[in-house]
């Protein structure tokens, strides 16, 4: 399994889309997810969670994004984390990962210069490269929390590029209300389909947001030979 993608996958236009309004995006939050194989069982965890900050009294405010994952299929241990640091209207300003695959290792930051419309990329091992940008760049996780923000004022974002190391194209379609099951309890959700094409990915998947004023992520679903892998909210008593 590509646990890259699946990440990605989770980090992951039309003016009027049909979405119903509501007047407030997401909060300060801590969020859990089962992270299962196409059979239901499971295979780890992940928590995503944001902070909004003030670095001094004359900056603007910031936010502060991570997602945490722990994972394991026998002999093959997954850790991830990723960190994203935006602006309050969702452009990055630096974007890490620090990744366990196994026996490999990897570790490498994003600096995101919006003004130069250029985000330089550096890795563990020295390496160093320059990936242009829009005016506004946004790597994985800032993209997810963009698309909660649109989706709370009934918008969904254009097709662009989202960053991950390297650039991919992303383009949303937004499906419906549908039902799905969490903890095997019945809620509505909107769905949307996701297209993600860059250097390693081509696939097609399916992302359900809570109609809550956060549009909480509450389900992914993504494709591979194995089967359709999920990662799904957990609800905290």
């Amino acid at each position: 399994m590509k646990s890259g993608i699946v990440v990605l996958a989770l980090i992951l236009g039309i003016a009027d889309s049909g979405i119903p309004a509501t007047k407030t995006p997401f909060a300060n939050e801590q969020l859990r997810y089962s992270i299962n194989w196409p059979s239901g069982l499971s295979l780890g965890e992940g928590q995503l969670s944001a902070t909004r900050s003030k670095p001094d009294a004359e900056s603007p405010d910031r936010l502060a994004l991570e997602l945490n994952i722990e994972a394991a299929i026998p002999g093959f241990q997954v850790l991830d984390h990723y960190r994203s640091s935006t602006s309050a209207d969702f452009c990055s300003v630096e974007f890490s990962k620090n990744i366990t695959h196994g026996k490999k290792k990897s570790e490498e930051k994003t600096v995101f210069d919006n003004e130069k419309q250029v985000a330089t990329r550096t890795t563990a091992g020295g390496g160093k490269s320059d990936l242009k940008t829009p005016s506004c760049g946004k790597d994985a996780l800032a993209f997810l929390y963009f698309v909660r923000n649109e989706l709370s004022q009934g918008r969904l974002p254009a097709s662009q590029p989202v960053f991950f190391g390297s650039a991919y194209q992303i383009r949303l379609e937004y499906t419906g209300t549908q039902s799905i099951r969490l903890a095997d309890t019945p809620v509505e959700a909107d769905r949307l389909t996701a297209a993600l094409k860059g250097p390693s990915a081509d696939v097609n998947f399916e992302i359900f947001f809570l109609k809550d004023k956060a549009r909480t992520p509450a389900l992914v679903r993504v494709p591979f030979k194995m089967g359709t892998f999920y990662m799904e909210l957990v609800r905290e008593p």
